[in-house]
């Protein structure tokens, strides 16, 4: 067996373990046995089966979602970019929720409109897609004009900028119940999504991962640059495309129904080189979906036990990451 498999199957069970493991710890912790009972439709007590199979098994499937989904679009943008600080929201689509969000939250009740049917119908998670949806359509517009993508890197961090500062004026505006909505939003939380959002975010998740997948050789020629990739006959701008409408299914569903969980994307792509030692993105793509399930069920489990919002626990693992990854190796493309 090759060191590469060997990791595959490690970090595989690792995953698997957590996952179990997140479902037997919370607030009331549950032994194995009656959580397989529950899993297995065995003989339990019924509060243990509602709480197993209603609540925690929710949650930990996306976990498992999200943290594969801000991986693989965590590799995409450092590798499209060529930039090791890239992450899955670079190019303003956790920004493009917020307004989406803020809009829903805060702008509805100042302009009047927060009774309305439609307003109602839309909810937290809707506004947040749209909101990511029409952030990326003004990049995809914007990046069939620019070849240079290191100026598409600007605009996305300018426009992100932009709309930061419209949520503020919104935040400075709104009333206290609608801010504090808006504040625990941003703070991301994986116990929001239920049975029927789930039935929403898979397919939508499985779609970006697909996309993924499909462009694991153009990101290998990427690695050395567009003008090598042109040169090697790869169409670059239809690439650019696939690679952002794979980051807004995967970055911008995430963010709509979980929150903008933050650092997964940034800091799983480097433990996966750093664990693998290497670049080439047929190893890389599946170690980070893996790596990133694992980490985000990790932070799952620590944000229970300490009882703190999951955006705090991905902040505390996932920026030593990054640190330590810049300090000791600058060069990393």
């Amino acid at each position: 067996m090759s060191r590469t498999t060997l990791l595959f199957v490690l970090l595989t069970l690792l995953t698997a373990a957590l996952f179990v493991g997140d479902l037997a710890v919370g607030s009331v912790d549950i032994p194995l046995a009656e959580v397989w009972a529950a899993l297995t439709g065995g003989a339990c007590d019924p509060t243990t089966g509602t709480i197993i199979l209603k609540i925690r098994l929710l949650k930990a499937l996306t976990a498992l979602l999200a943290g594969s989904a801000l991986a693989a679009s965590g590799l995409e943008m450092q590798t499209l970019f060529r930039n090791p600080l890239a992450g899955p929201y670079v190019l303003g689509i956790s920004a493009g929720a917020s307004l989406g969000v803020a809009l829903f939250l805060l702008g509805a009740p100042l302009l009047g409109v927060a009774g309305h049917s439609f307003v109602q119908s839309l909810g937290t998670a809707g506004s947040a897609w749209i909101g990511s949806a029409l952030v990326l359509a003004i990049v995809m517009g914007v990046s069939r004009r620019i070849k240079d993508i290191m100026v598409i890197l600007i605009l996305g961090m300018m426009f992100s900028s932009g709309v930061s500062s419209v949520v503020e004026i919104l935040q400075y505006l709104s009333n206290e119940a609608a801010l504090k909505s808006f504040v625990i939003w941003t703070m991301g939380s994986l116990g929001d999504v239920t049975g029927n959002r789930l039935m929403l975010m898979l397919p939508a998740v499985a779609a970006g991962l697909v996309l993924a997948v499909a462009v694991i050789k153009p990101l290998n020629l990427l690695l050395l640059g567009e003008n090598y990739a042109r040169t090697m006959g790869l169409n670059v701008q239809c690439t650019r495309l696939l690679i952002f409408l794979s980051t807004v299914l995967l970055a911008g569903t995430v963010t709509a129904f979980c929150g903008p969980v933050g650092f997964i994307g940034l800091a799983v792509p480097h433990l996966a080189r750093m664990i693998f030692a290497s670049a080439d993105h047929r190893i890389l793509m599946p170690a980070s979906m893996l790596a990133g399930a694992a980490l985000l069920l990790i932070c799952d489990l620590v944000a229970k036990v300490l009882a703190l919002p999951i955006n705090t626990i991905t902040a505390l693992m996932g920026i030593p990451v990054v640190i330590f990854v810049v300090i000791r190796n600058r060069n990393l493309f």
